[in-house]
């Protein structure tokens, strides 16, 4: 089975997107086979890979996959092949899943029973999770169980991952599963006191139990999104590039 995994902080502006794909290029570039799955409602990932057309197509979409058990299988027809992975993209339709999953039956386990029907054989299954704690994040945990967290090196971070574990736990003893978090990606960190103080914090809090990733701000990463790919078939070279092939090296570890 692949490893799945989600990135999730529902606290906005974290750049959340661009690490998931970042990340995704990284296993693709040491040659594993993945998808990216764009459970956001708003699209960014599909749009960052350049699927815009498919964001707006007609169904069906991953929201009739959703909310339609009987449709679950057509996740394999919704694979649209990039030039580094494959990528199931985000539909506008996904703005109605929220509320409607809420009442649905076993309506946090949609989107496992989704990839259980998955037909290729991937390595790597990476969720980009929506900016906010509900029904989707939710179905992406569950159907992870391993979480790489993006996070700002500022203040207003330490309140949104309190919050986030806290839904793991009610997760956790809701469904008997362990959710495991596999590490921290600070992200956009820029040279000012606070930063480097929550660089510390971050060590701190986290480094002893699972490894802390620093990725700067560099225009080089907007721009690779601008042109629908992850910096490592952009054609221009940045210096992130090898802190995100040390997060792949290390979900190549944990996943076995």
């Amino acid at each position: 089975m692949a490893y799945r995994l989600a990135l999730s902080n529902q606290k906005g502006g974290v750049g959340k997107t661009t690490v998931a794909i970042n990340v995704a290029g990284a296993l693709a570039a040491r040659e594993n086979d993945v998808l990216f799955v764009d459970l956001d409602p708003q699209g960014h990932g599909t749009e960052g890979l350049g699927l815009d057309d498919a964001y707006d197509a007609e169904p069906p979409s991953l929201y009739d996959v959703l909310l339609d058990l009987d449709s679950r299988s057509l996740i394999n027809a919704l694979v649209r092949e990039h030039e580094e992975f494959d990528v199931v993209p985000s539909n506008v339709d996904m703005f109605s899943a929220e509320p409607k999953l809420t009442t649905a039956m076993r309506s946090r386990e949609r989107f496992a029973m989704a990839l259980d029907e998955l037909e290729h054989d991937y390595d790597f299954v990476i969720v980009d999770c929506p900016p906010s704690l509900g029904n989707l994040t939710d179905n992406a945990l569950l159907a992870c169980r391993n979480l790489l967290i993006p996070a700002l090196a500022e203040g207003t971070s330490i309140r949104a991952l309190e919050i986030l574990f806290d839904q793991i736990e009610t997760l956790e003893q809701g469904y008997g599963v362990d959710i495991r978090d596999v590490g921290l990606v600070a992200n956009r960190v820029e040279t000012d006191g606070e930063a480097t103080e929550m660089m510390a914090w971050f060590e701190d809090t986290f480094g002893g139990r699972i490894p802390v990733w620093e990725v700067r701000k560099r225009v080089a990463l907007k721009r690779a999104w601008n042109e629908g790919a992850s910096i490592f078939t952009h054609r221009e070279d940045c210096d992130m590039e090898d802190a995100f092939l040390d997060v792949a090296a290390h979900l190549e570890e944990v996943a076995g």
